[in-house]
């Protein structure tokens, strides 16, 4: 099993006063040759938005882009005729294919919204671009792997263009369970929301961050109460890329 571990303090950070930021891989003026990507895993950004305000009207192509929201309540619109609002509980999926425009906005003006989000690299390039959100509060399970996002329109959660499992996890303290990799050569980006939790000897702490490749499971355990996102992805990129 080979791992790459980034500490939370490690990640790229921009405060723009109405946009905090905090960059896990290469984004805006935030460019570390070291840490562009994990696979296909482009983008997990980290972000918080004041009261009332947020991303304008912007495009976006080839590109799988998925919404989680922590906190608060987010507001989109887009090219394709959306406008939706996601919240915590829910999850948000658009596939930019041959292009899209869209915007993002913290809909409330009392409180700030959180999200993170997050860019996958689609299988192929000019898929016909889409939206959808789905809630996932219903499905939540305590000590256990919640999927939030696969490759199968037919499955629990949303689905991208792209070999890719997501789950959530939320453990108690002294719980864990052995994750299974869904497929041959993906590798899991494990990304703790809160808490504590050790993957083989490496205790992570809140928003810390680790790449597991080349084997078929590992084992996850709280050491505190966790909330965990894992996201499966497949470790080579595809052809138009290389």
């Amino acid at each position: 099993m080979k791992t790459v571990y980034h500490k939370a303090d490690s990640r790229g950070h921009a405060d723009h006063g109405w946009l905090n930021s905090y960059h896990t891989f290469s984004f805006a003026n935030y460019q570390n040759k070291d840490r562009t990507n994990f696979g296909v895993l482009r983008v997990l950004n980290d972000d918080t938005v004041s009261q009332g305000m947020g991303f304008g009207t912007h495009p976006h192509k080839d590109m799988e882009i998925i919404s989680i929201p922590l906190e608060g309540d987010l507001e989109h619109k887009d090219s394709m005729g959306t406008t939706a609002v996601i919240k915590k509980g829910e999850i948000q999926v658009m596939s930019a294919g041959t292009g899209v425009m869209h915007s993002e906005y913290n809909r409330n003006k009392d409180e700030a919204v959180k999200f993170l989000q997050i860019w996958v690299f689609p299988k192929e390039l000019n898929v016909e671009p889409r939206y959808d959100q789905k809630s996932i509060k219903e499905g939540e399970k305590i000590n256990g792997f919640q999927q939030i996002l696969s490759p199968n329109k037919n499955d629990d959660g949303v689905w991208i263009h792209q070999d890719a499992w997501f789950n959530l996890a939320n453990f108690k303290a002294g719980n864990g369970k052995n994750y299974m990799l869904n497929k041959k050569g993906n590798g899991v980006y494990v990304f703790v929301l809160k808490g504590s939790a050790k993957v083989g000897d490496r205790v992570l702490s809140e928003r810390d961050g680790l790449g597991i490749w080349d084997t078929q499971s590992f084992n996850i355990e709280a050491v505190e109460d966790a909330e965990i996102l894992l996201m499966e992805v497949p470790m080579d990129l595809p052809a138009y890329l290389k």
